[in-house]
């Protein structure tokens, strides 16, 4: 049996964040990471790049949570984008500012920020435990006393556990920084879930979120590839628009995909598992209300009345959705500009304008970039984070209920909240027998 301070469950963004911050207010800290090594999400978040935070000021920043973005205002009050760059800049990580507020480290290497951040750990003589799963909780009456944990093997993103070398690790404070199912072979395979459900948390149903969406592969034949920016799409559920998005889209073999895609998506999970019907329609000419766009189509056809309609369409569309836009519209590429009627030009107009494509499905958790759903909030002090059915434990990141949109919003929620319940942890020390 060893004894800690604190000891902390999941070596990710939160849990790293954690141990850092508790070894520096000089608790004794046990970090606890299943896989090989600490931070393997982390690594990979931004395509490879890491997209640190946001720029975004407070009120805008929550207002990309969906729906709980007040809870997070007292861990975004302690620890936010400023200390967050400051720490991260001691540590030896330059950050710049991209397109949308986005920041990432300078060198746009996430691997980086990962060995940043465990050197950091290990200088703070944080205890390293990986290859290590968490079986259950040391529990007397309504308090957390530690943790009991094996060795662990991987095979196919699953967890083979050892269970006759349990080893008994007791502490004052437990920090939960499991993560939620996004990215299972980063280790991510909700073990925080069955461990808070032990000792009595509620869990909302956790699903897929920031994620690409399948839609009807007819609809999207010979455009896998294509990428498009400046456009808007809307969100249809059961007939009635419930949003919309504007900025970047891409084509895939199955469906659709890019940053307004992966903001709406978790609406698009929702409405699915409710077994509702949704559409999402494509505007390629946003900046053009109907008027304006039917006086531009009869400009160009007018200007350019010799012309085939496969050369004016080249001018308002990216090359694959020329022959796309003729075959859906049955208008023959080599009709002449004079021989378009006006009924074509409504048909081209309404098309440019919504482009509709039938929703079938979403992809798995090994595409999601966070997941949404978790432990409950209401379980949880915002000001604290312990827990509210548990006496000891803390939560930190993804395994709570809490998700963004896309541009830094969840990787600092993560930061902010390992370093609120490290303080919290640690403050409230003096106060455990």
């Amino acid at each position: 049996m060893e004894d800690f301070d604190i000891v902390i469950i999941g070596g990710g963004a939160s849990g790293l964040i954690a141990a850092g911050r508790a070894a520096e207010l000089g608790a004794g800290v046990l970090l606890l990471e299943h896989k090989s090594k600490p931070g393997r999400k982390l690594a990979i978040t931004g395509k490879g790049r890491c997209n640190l935070t946001n720029s975004a000021e407070l009120p805008e920043f929550l207002n990309h949570f969906h729906p709980n973005g007040r809870f997070l205002r007292n861990s975004f009050s302690r620890f936010f984008k400023t200390e967050l760059v400051s720490l991260l800049e001691r540590l030896g990580i330059e950050t710049v500012e991209e397109r949308g507020g986005r920041i990432f480290p300078k060198s746009g290497k996430a691997p980086e920020v990962v060995e940043a951040l465990v050197n950091w750990v290990r200088k703070k003589n944080v205890n390293i435990l990986t290859n290590t799963a968490v079986c259950e909780f040391l529990i007397k009456g309504d308090s957390i006393h530690g943790v009991k944990a094996c060795p662990v093997k991987w095979q196919k993103n699953k967890i083979i556990p050892d269970q006759k070398k349990l080893t008994t690790y007791t502490s004052k404070k437990v920090i939960l920084a499991t993560g939620g199912l996004s990215y299972p072979a980063t280790g991510s395979t909700g073990d925080g879930y069955r461990l808070a459900k032990t000792i009595g948390h509620t869990v909302v149903p956790p699903r897929p979120a920031l994620v690409p969406i399948e839609v009807n592969k007819k609809q999207i034949h010979g455009l896998d590839g294509l990428d498009l920016r400046n456009i808007e799409i809307s969100l249809w559920i059961d007939g009635k628009k419930k949003d919309s998005a504007f900025g970047e889209m891409s084509f895939t073999e199955f469906g659709l995909s890019g940053p307004v895609i992966l903001t709406i998506s978790h609406q698009v999970v929702d409405a699915l598992l409710n077994n509702a019907e949704v559409v999402i329609k494509l505007d390629l000419k946003p900046a053009l209300d109907h008027k304006k766009l039917d006086l531009r189509l009869l400009r160009d056809l007018e200007n350019n009345n010799q012309k085939s309609i496969q050369k004016i369409l080249k001018g308002l569309l990216p090359n694959k959705l020329v022959p796309y836009c003729s075959h859906r519209l049955n208008i023959p590429l080599d009709r002449k500009a004079n021989e378009i009627t006006a009924k074509d030009r409504k048909s081209l107009r309404l098309w440019l304008k919504e482009i509709p494509f039938e929703v079938l499905g979403y992809r798995p958790f090994s595409e999601a970039i966070v997941t949404s759903g978790g432990v409950r909030i209401q379980e949880i002090s915002p000001k604290t984070l312990a827990s509210r059915v548990m006496s000891n434990l803390y939560f930190a990141g993804e395994v709570m209920d809490i998700q963004a949109d896309t541009g830094g919003f969840n990787l600092q929620a993560a930061f902010s909240t390992g370093y609120l319940a490290a303080e919290s942890a640690v403050g409230a020390l003096s106060e455990t027998d």
